[in-house]
């Protein structure tokens, strides 16, 4: 005990930071989202509940929502196989497939969102053949927005398995399948509860960027008012709109912040209510 206390740094040092830690987050985080609550029901809470339940408003959250339903469980599957791959397998491009993963963290999701169009544009796209045979419409149209907000969000859940699948090595694993369990046995029985913390962690995360995902999105939506705006894309419009919409705007950016609210709440409430056993899954092994 004398020697954690003697390796601690001084009292003032420690107040320091915590208080300019403090102030960095009162200044970049708690301000500005009180201050778009403020101009949010600034006008009043019938002001507020017609701007969010206007028709238009209405149609992005659901598409937002829709899309998010879609993104998280395709990310979450993919996101654990992958994981399970690349943590208990070696292969010949390991590491080229490590840093694709990564790639949707270093590019930009507006250069994400030409990609798609350069693929999926049914004039000038790689695939325009294809798809005008099938008549299959990707652009401006729900597919779009789901595929741009999987590339966006597709790093999350497998950033997150990885170093917990490392740390906890194969050993479960591997005397599950000698007492005879057959590989999804083995994934349900042991990978799978040794991984639910971290699992649940990415979808969090997942969530909170799939539904306020914009960049990528508003290159293949094409900006269509109650048919490909989700609700990010609908702030800016309504922002942009003449005619004493910004009290819409930040009704409707209100919605967003609460969904972001919502997921950290969660996130409280887990770490909360499980946290012995979350830091128990990150000391295993």
């Amino acid at each position: 005990m004398a020697e954690r206390d003697h390796l601690q740094e001084p009292a003032w040092v420690r107040w320091l930071l915590i208080g300019l830690a403090a102030a960095v987050m009162l200044l970049v985080v708690v301000l500005p989202l009180f201050a778009l609550l403020g101009a949010a029901f600034g006008s009043g809470l019938k002001v507020w509940w017609d701007a969010v339940s206007e028709e238009h408003t209405v149609d992005a959250l659901k598409l937002t929502l829709l899309t998010a339903a879609i993104v998280v469980p395709v990310n979450a599957i993919c996101g654990v196989f992958a994981a399970w791959a690349l943590t208990r397998f070696e292969f010949r491009g390991k590491r080229a497939l490590l840093s694709l993963i990564d790639l949707p963290f270093a590019v930009s999701p507006v250069v994400a969102g030409l990609c798609l169009v350069l693929l999926f544009s049914p004039t000038h796209g790689f695939l325009r053949d294809v798809l005008n045979a099938y008549d299959l419409k990707i652009l401006f149209a729900t597919p779009g927005i789901v595929l741009a907000t999987l590339f966006v969000t597709f790093p999350f859940v497998v950033r997150e398995l990885i170093p917990l699948m490392e740390q906890q090595g194969s050993d479960e694993e591997l005397a599950a399948r000698s007492l005879g369990a057959n590989a999804w046995t083995m994934f349900f029985k042991v990978t799978l509860p040794n991984i639910k913390w971290g699992l649940l962690y990415g979808v969090l995360l997942c969530s909170a960027r799939a539904m306020g995902e914009f960049g990528a999105v508003t290159v293949v939506s094409g900006n269509v008012m109650g048919k490909t705006n989700t609700l990010s894309l609908h702030v800016e419009v309504l922002y942009k709109q003449l005619g004493g919409e910004a009290a819409a705007a930040f009704a409707a950016a209100s919605l967003l912040a609460g969904l972001a609210l919502v997921t950290l709440v969660v996130k409280l409430w887990l770490e909360t209510r499980h946290g012995d056993a979350l830091a128990q899954s990150h000391r295993r092994h």
